[in-house]
């Protein structure tokens, strides 16, 4: 039979084989531009989105979704989740060992589920929520160093028929790179909130803050708006430490940072400056509305009650001082002296109160 000038005979007169061999040099193409491209990011976000165009790109899912592993909760939540009704499903959570991905996770194999109807580990959660059809899953783990991160989960093909071993194998290879990138970005991001977070409250530390407030205070003087601050020093601190010892009085200080985190905006920067005293920068805030948001602060301390779980039931209060660039300071620091000063004005005398620079 006569071939077609530089094509290969066995190719022209097997179309299957054909394809075969051109799927297995897109798998090995898509292996390196994976390889590649991971290695070359440390962004958590963009590791993720490599991987979500790599793997639609060659195994092609209706859905598919990539859950990492929440350790304090031992729950697998949704990262990412592409396909029909996955903007219901996003935060949905399962736990270890609940449905195919908790699974896989639990026992840190990989699976193949050709029929979904007829494997007992699978669960109709998501179904149910998203009004999507499963009838077929592949799964796999995210394990480097021992230890499992994550799962990477697809379910039903977009061509006729179910996951076949090729399937499972391609999805395994790909799981061991993204793995590796995973960790990689996750413990650069690690670091970098180490510099500027407090490792105890997780708010952040007066070296984030000075610098933050260097940066507003120029963008205050250049777009005219003003800047305020809350200065907080919780009363009586150190009898907590004094009479339940200093374990319960750190347990105690993350508890005020997370009464803090709730009240205060997403704009607000809320920084542990020392001890146990806190300082709220409020970009494009006005004195008086600094002041609002401080007696919110001081009214929720005063009403909560702390180191419940410890059994101790402790009651406390904060004396607060506020102060707002340019009205009251000329640079970042007369601002944070001036809230200091009028925090101390309280503090010495009735505290449980807020003052004004």
């Amino acid at each position: 039979m006569e071939t077609v000038k530089g094509q290969n005979s066995s190719e022209y007169c097997d179309p299957a084989g054909a394809r075969e061999l051109q799927q297995k040099r897109l798998q090995i193409t898509t292996f390196n531009e994976i390889g590649k491209a991971l290695t070359s990011s440390l962004d958590l976000k963009e590791v993720l989105r490599i991987v979500m165009d790599k793997i639609s790109e060659l195994l092609q899912p209706k859905n598919w979704s990539l859950l990492l592993l929440d350790d304090e909760r031992n729950e697998l939540k949704f990262e990412i989740v592409i396909g029909p009704g996955s903007e219901k499903i996003k935060d949905l959570r399962l736990k270890l060992g609940e449905g195919v991905a908790g699974w896989v996770a639990r026992e840190r194999q990989p699976l193949l589920v050709a029929d979904v109807s007829k494997d007992p580990r699978f669960s109709k959660k998501a179904d149910e929520v998203s009004s999507f059809k499963t009838q077929s899953i592949i799964c796999v783990p995210l394990i480097t160093r021992g230890k499992c991160l994550g799962v990477i989960e697809l379910i039903n093909k977009v061509e006729e028929g179910s996951f076949v071993e090729d399937d499972l194998l391609v999805l395994t290879t790909l799981s061991d790179y993204t793995a590796i990138a995973i960790e990689n970005a996750i413990l650069f991001n690690r670091v970098q909130e180490l510099t500027i977070t407090d490792d105890l409250t997780k708010l952040y530390n007066s070296r984030f803050l000075h610098s933050r407030l260097e940066y507003e205070v120029e963008r205050a003087q250049r777009f005219k708006n003003p800047i305020s601050m809350i200065f907080l020093d919780l009363d009586f601190f150190k009898e907590v430490n004094d009479s339940f010892g200093h374990l319960c009085g750190s347990r105690l200080l993350k508890e005020v940072a997370q009464l803090i985190i709730g009240i205060i905006r997403n704009v607000d920067m809320a920084c542990r400056y020392g001890g146990d005293e806190f300082i709220i920068l409020m970009p494009e805030t006005r004195k008086e509305n600094a002041v609002i948001a401080a007696e919110k602060i001081r009214a929720a301390i005063k009403d909560a009650t702390f180191l419940k779980d410890d059994g101790i039931n402790v009651r406390l209060t904060g004396s607060f001082g506020v102060a707002c660039f340019p009205e009251d300071a000329f640079d970042k620091d007369s601002l944070i002296q001036m809230a200091d000063n009028a925090m101390y004005r309280v503090k010495t005398t009735t505290k449980d109160g807020v003052a004004k620079a």
